[in-house]
């Protein structure tokens, strides 16, 4: 990269884009931008990424976008080549609007399924004309409209990575029909989905899974995410290689299995999945997004980070927050590791595991090794004595109480049936034997980007390191909004060697 294209991605304000730096940034094709706008080409009526490999159009025919939906709106068809679809995330919309922040988080996510508008309006707690003046206001589009495009794009995803039916893929993205798919796919992109398969070249082998491709907006410091789950994996569970990360679900009706592949050259991980019911992989998808943390912008949050004087000597390049599959997963394994051992903890969660885990026999696993046991249902938690765990009985017992409260307050067992924001988890705090710490390190483990554990003795020993033994206190507003990406970075700063990480930390 020349002189000239020399940008930092934290300056580029998606808002109020920036034509310069755009340009800059779409000419270098520089992959730390990739998401955070995008490139709509008058001449030919499409909009790319900035890192389309086609040749660059000359700057008077180019205008640039925030996000998809509005070069969309604009009247543009996405690109076949650098398939804007595949982008990473962005946090380009910021809404005041909690209600349609909600909505646009469910839609997104794949989570609106066989409902009608007014049910989709009753989950959010407003009515379904409200919902539609919500969105009129701010997006300019209807809810219905603005998931379809969310389907639509998802589809083509589909098509042009996958050997899929197209019937198949249709039922995946959302659709209720062919018919009614190939109308809003024609409508959307003025193209129908054969037509677009027929022009692909699919190098992938037909298979009973399917495979993705998911990008991410460099740096991605995958060493650190890998290390974070190796030393972390229940075996049955999870395997952790050095290239990448599987592990068994279950998400609602669901189960199944996926196998994340780091492709560094790329900038995105391969993922081999396999589920028992198609209609969720879109869900599954944006989890698996979550996990790996593959929408965060790195540079950001690096950038805010090295500014503070008690962190800037620590390396925050690319950092990442290895997620977990699930809220109660999230806080069975912190109410195990309360008080004991990081190895102590470890082998409670494996005995929970191997006692109470279902076989995941629904799926063909590709390797003997592969996971094949899926974490205990709420279900089976509350409906067990827990004797074999050895461990007081107050902590049992609140095992027990979570895995009760999770029955009651969700939907298929797993989330939360209220559409709440992230301090959700607060609830957990009426629940004997719960405290802060506990809620704190599950948001943490949910992708909250703003969790501080202050109070952590992990977080304390780390700074009293970096102080050269003095007790100098970090206050969570100096690093908002990313506390959580903080907390981290100090766990990593205790050593270099991270096999001595696991001994100092009491994080399960």
């Amino acid at each position: 990269m020349d002189a000239d294209h020399q940008i930092n991605p934290d300056a580029l304000s998606l808002s109020n884009l920036n034509k310069s730096r755009c340009r800059k940034a779409r000419l270098a094709r520089d992959a730390r931008f990739d998401g955070l706008f995008y490139t709509g080409v008058k001449t030919t009526g499409i909009f790319c990424r900035p890192i389309c490999p086609a040749t660059a159009p000359h700057e008077k025919n180019v205008d640039y976008f925030p996000t998809a939906l509005a070069a969309h709106r604009a009247g543009l068809r996405p690109c076949l080549r650098c398939r804007p679809e595949s982008a990473p995330g962005s946090p380009a919309w910021r809404g005041t609007q909690t209600t349609l922040t909600r909505a646009l988080r469910l839609i997104d996510n794949g989570e609106w399924r066989n409902e009608s508008l007014p049910q989709f309006a009753q989950r959010l707690g407003v009515s379904d004309r409200y919902l539609r003046k919500l969105f009129q206001q701010n997006l300019g589009i209807s809810p219905i409209k603005y998931a379809n495009f969310r389907r639509v794009l998802f589809a083509k995803q589909l098509l042009q990575q996958t050997t899929l039916p197209v019937t198949e893929i249709a039922f995946m993205a959302g659709f209720g029909s062919t018919r009614r798919f190939n109308a809003v796919f024609n409508e959307l992109l003025a193209l129908n989905p054969r037509q677009l398969r027929r022009r692909q070249k699919l190098d992938a082998p037909v298979s009973e899974g399917l495979t993705v491709f998911l990008s991410y907006r460099p740096p991605y410091d995958w060493a650190a995410v890998r290390d974070f789950y190796e030393l972390r994996q229940i075996a049955g569970l999870e395997v952790v290689t050095y290239s990448s990360y599987s592990r068994s679900f279950y998400h609602e009706d669901c189960e199944g299995l996926f196998t994340a592949s780091h492709v560094p050259e790329k900038h995105g991980f391969r993922v081999e999945l396999s589920l028992t019911r198609a209609e969720h992989a879109l869900a599954v998808i944006q989890r698996i997004r979550r996990l790996l943390d593959l929408d965060a912008n790195s540079a950001t949050i690096a950038s805010h980070l090295s500014d503070h004087p008690l962190l800037s000597s620590l390396n925050c390049e690319g950092i990442r927050l290895p997620g977990m599959w699930s809220p109660f997963e999230a806080g069975v394994r912190a109410i195990l590791g309360q008080q004991v051992s990081v190895k102590a903890a470890h082998n409670l969660v494996t005995r929970l595991v191997e006692e109470l885990g279902k076989p995941l026999t629904t799926v063909s696993r590709p390797e003997a090794d592969a996971p094949g046991i899926l974490f205990p249902e709420p279900a089976a938690v509350a409906g067990s004595n827990l004797a074999f765990l050895a461990m007081p009985g107050r902590r049992r017992e609140a095992l027990r109480l979570l895995a009760q409260y999770i029955i009651e307050n969700s939907c298929g067992g797993e989330s939360p049936c209220a559409i709440k924001d992230d301090s959700a988890y607060q609830d957990w705090l009426s629940i004997s034997g719960i405290g802060p710490w506990t809620v704190q390190y599950t948001a943490f483990r949910m992708g909250h980007p703003d969790i501080f554990l202050a109070g952590d003795l992990g977080v304390k020993n780390a700074l009293k390191k970096l102080n050269g033994g003095s007790k100098q206190s970090l206050e969570a507003a100096t690093v908002s909004p990313w506390g959580s990406y903080a907390t981290l970075l100090l766990w990593q700063s205790l050593s270099s060697d991270t096999s001595s990480i696991n001994s100092k930390l009491k994080l399960q």
